[in-house]
């Protein structure tokens, strides 16, 4: 059977840029071991396989899939998904649309909005299906700095210092001095491996950030590590930002309102990446947060599976 796939690049206008998303259209009748197989087979950060939605009101259900095993969540293959379903169905480049679709992820239902302008690479956003927690960990600070072949003086500014979050995935949230620093960094798996603290008996994903960025606009400069997912440093993580969002809010203590961040990342692999996070603070606590990015389709093909 022929199923129809396509490659995108997320959370950046430009091909060849942001992070690569394997999307196959056709997931219905793959079972688990396939899927995963197939997400193997195009060796990408995650591949997302696009099914019948099990609620009529639903545009679709979605599987993600590292290299190694299954998401119940992730940011970049929902954007990805949301604005490939739009673009599937009111054409590339050349729709004027807005649209609202629930997709479905193992997390639970998530709510996208998709824009669509003639020309521009589409942009989606995403409510947060769960917010962020903090999950208790013991963080040996020396252990973590060696782990990534950097000074102890270089972890952590101002009160910020490392911590362990989760919105659906489980990070490690590892504060560093500044750009300088983060540039800097040489990450070691099997030192990451005898520290990093485990999660649904899974071991967690490092996320190095910093304040500032390339990107004159960027509020934070990030970078990711997840060797348990078959990632050796992701371009850019949507998870990881989800569970970021209550690093930011713990540390920096918002104010009630409305605010938002640009964040970079994958700038030291060659694949800038923006992304977008919105957080709604209500009574001293995150009521509602959003991420969002761009996505533009630079491949497609049919597997003969």
């Amino acid at each position: 059977m022929a199923r129809r796939y396509a490659i995108y690049d997320v959370f950046t206008d430009r091909g060849l840029e942001g992070n690569p998303l394997a999307v196959v259209f056709d997931g219905d009748g793959l079972d688990d071991a396939r899927m995963q197989a197939i997400a193997g087979e195009f060796n990408l950060s995650e591949a997302v396989f696009i099914r019948k939605a099990e609620h009529a009101a639903h545009a679709a259900r979605l599987r993600i899939f590292t290299p190694g095993y299954e998401l119940p969540f992730a940011g970049h293959p929902t954007v990805g998904a949301a604005i490939a379903l739009a673009e599937s169905v009111h054409g590339l480049n050349g729709a004027d649309f807005d649209l609202v679709q629930v997709l479905e992820e193992n997390v639970g239902p998530v709510r996208c909005a998709v824009r669509m302008r003639p020309g521009q690479a589409s942009f989606a956003e995403f409510d947060l299906p769960r917010k962020s927690a903090k999950l208790e960990a013991k963080l040996n600070q020396s252990a973590i700095a060696d782990a990534f072949s950097l000074s102890p003086s270089q972890i952590g500014f101002e009160d910020h210092v490392p911590s362990f979050w989760s919105a659906g995935v489980p990070f490690v949230t590892i504060p560093v001095h500044d750009l300088a620093a983060a540039s800097a960094v040489e990450f070691d798996p099997a030192l990451w491996e005898k520290l990093a603290p485990l999660a649904n008996g899974r071991l967690a994903a490092a996320y190095i950030y910093c304040r500032g960025g390339v990107n004159h606009m960027a509020r934070f400069h990030t970078r990711m590590f997840a060797p348990a997912m078959g990632i050796t440093e992701d371009p850019a993580t949507g998870s990881a930002l989800a569970a970021f969002s209550g690093t930011i809010h713990h540390f920096d203590a918002l104010l009630d309102g409305h605010h938002a961040f640009l964040v970079e990342q994958g700038v030291e692999m060659g694949r800038p990446s923006l992304l977008h996070l919105h957080l709604d603070v209500t009574g001293g606590e995150i009521a509602a947060a959003r991420i969002g990015g761009q996505a533009i389709r630079i491949a497609a093909g049919e597997l003969y599976l």
